[in-house]
């Protein structure tokens, strides 16, 4: 391919690329054309000024080298400029692998740790990181997802982003055949939205982040970003290092000794693993972990050139509908996309059994991941509860959230959500419970019990294990939820419950009468 100079890119003779390629099993269409957008510059951007930097930074002179050093610090400055960057969330698919908890709701809109949502997760870390520009792609059961985001982060009650911007993108048909399909992908869904980086505010924008709604971690973006600049990368991953035990659950990478990614694998086993194995060390890694975790996986976290995303996504790959399976591997021998080593805690919340775990893990000590950091912490929306009222109660390694009623009852080993109410002589372990979107008043819970209803909340004696409770679920007296016939799969949604990997899961909504056995 060679690059004339009004900016167009051409196959040339010696170098003829496909037309299409098999990729995941079906046929992508490569398309042979002229660039859309700007004019692509393959070199690296922030090369000539480094260089520049150096060279002046290094003379005899003290004035002159201190004058070195204040630009050396401007263009540290300017490469870590958070303005210059744009957030994109995907709001994720269907989320059929964590249903029943996205019945009604996105899978970004899954409450977690006992007070938030999974998409205060990447909204928290781009505050941190300074990043004020975020779009937010939705498409399923975005009613919950988009009224939290209003009361959350919208300008007049939630957190401020003074020249920035959060907006949600639902999928919306346009004029066109194409414009009348839904989100085909996690590419599909950005190139439907394209004209929003060629708008008058986008101006600025340089770089594209990517990044999914429901992964639990705290990250520096600005880090990341400005990794990606540093190396004159078109596009960055970031990757974690990972151990035999778990890298056939990931699509991992091959590096070279630079860290540039040379090809993919999805979730090899065998000889296809062991020969994905790299040295980890050129990431930054010591040798001794190096050896315990040879592999790196995709995170599913993206950095882009902005020039280079919208010609990928509307010139070279223009039917292509996902970035991790489709467009990134296809791209690897014409771009520079680098592996950026995040060794800290990352847990994709994609399953019933992974989010069941990772909320109980938030009850360690110390945790793995934690909520409570005074320097980077998790927004949520503001709700003005009061602190929780705990009455003759044991709580051991559980977290309790706010506006809770607890009564003489035993807490195991649970996480307990906002305004939930838990009666006498309950025993509540390995439990996460959800919470309330409201209070009963003590005259609707008297009417209740008068005509031999179930307020919300758990009734009193009932003893609950390996369960996960939705919000404003209705649990009777002395029921029992144990599985103890260790049942992995069950629909039993007739009687208000599922049984998922061997976890029940009491639905939203639902009523379990007293004396009910599960």
């Amino acid at each position: 391919m060679t690059a004339s100079a009004n900016g167009r890119l051409s196959p040339s003779a010696t170098s003829q690329l496909p037309s299409t390629v098999a990729l995941a099993g079906r046929l992508v269409k490569f398309c042979n054309g002229e660039l859309m957008g700007k004019k692509v510059n393959m070199t690296p951007k922030y090369k000539g000024k480094s260089n520049m930097s150096v060279k002046q930074n290094i003379c005899m002179s003290l004035t002159t080298n201190i004058a070195g050093e204040s630009k050396l610090r401007e263009l540290v400055l300017e490469r870590r400029d958070p303005r210059t960057v744009v957030a994109i969330i995907l709001g994720g698919g269907a989320g059929t692998r964590l249903f029943p908890l996205t019945k009604r709701r996105a899978k970004p809109a899954v409450p977690i740790g006992g007070a938030y949502r999974l998409i205060d997760v990447p909204m928290s870390n781009c505050i941190n990181s300074g990043i004020n520009k975020v779009y937010i792609l939705t498409q399923f059961n975005s009613a919950s997802l988009n009224r939290h985001l209003s009361r959350a982060y919208n300008f007049g009650n939630g957190v401020n982003f003074g020249d920035g911007y959060v907006e949600t993108l639902a999928a919306t048909q346009t004029p066109g055949e194409a414009g009348k399909r839904w989100f085909q992908g996690t590419a599909d869904a950005v190139r439907q939205f394209h004209w929003l980086f060629e708008d008058a505010r986008s101006k600025d924008i340089e770089d594209v982040l990517i990044l999914s709604g429901d992964h639990l971690y705290r990250m520096d973006y600005m880090d990341f970003v400005q990794n990606h600049r540093q190396s004159g990368a078109d596009i960055t991953i970031s990757c974690l290092p990972i151990d035999d035990r778990r890298a056939s659950d990931f699509g991992l990478m091959k590096i070279d000794n630079k860290g540039r990614i040379l090809s993919f694998s999805e979730k090899p086993r065998g000889q296809e693993l062991k020969e994905m194995a790299v040295d980890t060390t050129v990431l930054g890694l010591s040798k001794e972990e190096a050896e315990k975790k040879p592999y790196i996986a995709s995170m599913g976290v993206y950095v882009f050139r902005k020039e280079i995303l919208l010609n990928l996504l509307r010139w070279r790959f223009p039917t292509a509908n996902d970035f991790g399976s489709e467009i990134i591997p296809a791209s690897a021998k014409e771009f520079f996309i680098k592996a950026y080593l995040f060794n800290d805690y990352w847990e994709d919340i994609g399953t019933i059994r992974s989010f069941f775990e990772a909320n109980l893990a938030l009850t360690e000590h110390p945790p793995r991941f934690s909520f409570y950091d005074a320097t980077k912490p998790i927004y949520t929306s503001r709700r003005n509860l009061p602190p929780s009222k705990i009455d003759n109660s044991k709580v051991v390694d559980s977290i309790i959230s706010h506006g809770s009623f607890l009564i003489n009852c035993f807490i195991e080993h649970s996480v307990v959500g906002i305004r939930s109410r838990i009666n006498a002589s309950v025993h509540l372990k390995d439990t996460v419970m959800l919470g309330a979107d409201f209070y009963e008043t003590d005259a609707e819970i008297a009417a209740l019990f008068a005509e031999d209803g179930v307020p919300i909340g758990i009734g009193e004696n009932t003893k609950i294990k390996d369960c996960i409770i939705d919000k404003n679920a209705r649990i009777g007296k002395n029921v029992v939820i144990a599985n103890s016939e260790g049942i992995q799969e069950a629909d039993r949604s007739s009687e208000g419950f599922y049984i998922r990997s061997g976890i029940t899961i009491i639905l939203k909504n639902s009523v379990i009468k007293d004396g009910f056995v599960i």
